[in-house]
């Protein structure tokens, strides 16, 4: 299902949270903010918590920063829903 989005309004929500600088919203980790390249898998994008086409809404609290690449694997899941990339299973077992 595609979901119309204003553009005024996803860029204006975008320097809204840009502004503070917060880490990714997904893995945590910090995110540059300098990167221009917007294919970067590393670059700043903006993700809906709750996706759109399940029910969330367009509006800034419903936003966060994100890396392009943690966004992607997260793709229209719920945050409980998906593994962010890169963590970490602990486990007592010793092999040695």
């Amino acid at each position: 299902m595609s979901v119309g989005r204003n553009t005024t309004i996803r860029d204006r929500h975008r320097k809204q949270i840009a502004r503070s600088k917060p880490p990714c919203g997904i893995c945590g980790n910090e995110i540059d903010y300098g990167i221009t390249d917007h294919l970067d898998p590393m670059a700043y994008v903006v993700d809906h918590i709750i996706p759109l086409n399940a029910g969330g809404s367009d509006t800034v609290d419903n936003k966060q920063a994100a890396h392009r690449s943690c966004n992607r694997t997260k793709s229209d899941h719920l945050p409980d829903q998906h593994t962010p990339a890169g963590r970490v299973f602990e486990t007592t077992r010793r092999w040695w």
